[in-house]
């Protein structure tokens, strides 16, 4: 086996720290050491920096984000983005919240925050839990309020009108509202409820509109035309929950994660 020179070695390394410093902010934050394997096999459903660059989200921004999940999969590149120059408020549920899912997602989201004060010690947690709590930041200080497949949990709970409504007072005037949402087949009637996970983009804007938002763009970014949205256990049935599990689990996987809209709407000047 040939040896390799030192001097070869030194070229590696400093070409490598070369192409790090040659990243933007955002770049630097999605490839962070800090995100898990997992997490960055997901990039390609989820499309993280298209996404935050078709909101326009800049790191000396106020942003705050929309129901972390306990994980944190977007808190993860937001955070250390905005560490520096800009701030982060997570809305996530009460700690006191009555399902214990709701309570433990909360717990686990904070625990994570906890361990990592370098890169998430500048996190603000605020409460939405409609009808309660509402106030996911003090009014008319977010530039960018970002939300990720949870207009359908809202929906089921009839909860989407009075969270809109909150979204359009945290933000400034001008500000941007940024949603990514399982997208429903404009063919088939919404079901009000959402049962199936998957939303109309029609019905999105309408949620939006009607608290005062106005549409601004929408992209294919996060498109998949392989998901039929026609599966037995709706969009669960598609990774990453595959809540069949094992059954036609192949299958599944070939499909993907979801199709999904990605729409921004603007609070007014």
């Amino acid at each position: 086996m040939k040896k390799i020179s030192l001097a070869l070695v030194l070229a590696i390394a400093f070409t490598s720290a070369q192409a790090a410093e040659a990243r933007t902010p955002l770049q630097q934050a999605i490839a962070g050491k800090h995100r898990s394997a997992e997490h960055k096999a997901r990039d390609k459903y989820r499309h993280p920096e298209q996404t935050l660059e078709f909101f326009e989200v800049k790191n000396d921004m106020t942003v705050v984000e929309i129901w972390p999940s306990a994980t944190g999969w977007y808190t993860e590149i937001l955070a250390p983005y905005l560490k520096k120059h800009g701030k982060l408020y997570a809305a996530h549920f009460s700690p006191d919240a009555e399902l214990p899912m709701l309570k433990k997602s909360r717990h686990d989201f904070e625990k994570k925050m906890k361990a990592r004060p370098d890169l998430y010690g500048k996190v603000e947690l605020t409460v939405l839990q409609p009808p309660k709590f509402l106030q996911i930041a003090p009014d008319g200080s977010a530039d960018r309020v970002l939300t990720f497949r949870n207009v359908h949990n809202w929906m089921k709970r009839d909860q989407a009108a009075s969270v809109f409504a909150a979204m359009y007072k945290a933000l400034k005037p001008g500000g941007i509202l940024g949603v990514v949402e399982h997208r429903n087949s404009a063919a088939k009637p919404q079901d009000e409820h959402a049962a199936s996970g998957y939303v109309s983009e029609d019905y999105v804007i309408d949620l939006a509109r009607n608290a005062g938002f106005e549409f601004l763009a929408k992209s294919e970014i996060n498109a998949n035309p392989k998901d039929t949205k026609d599966y037995p256990k709706g969009v669960w049935t598609l990774p990453p929950s595959l809540i069949l599990k094992e059954k036609d689990k192949k299958k599944y996987l070939a499909i993907g994660e979801s199709d999904r809209m990605t729409i921004k709407f603007m609070k007014p000047k």
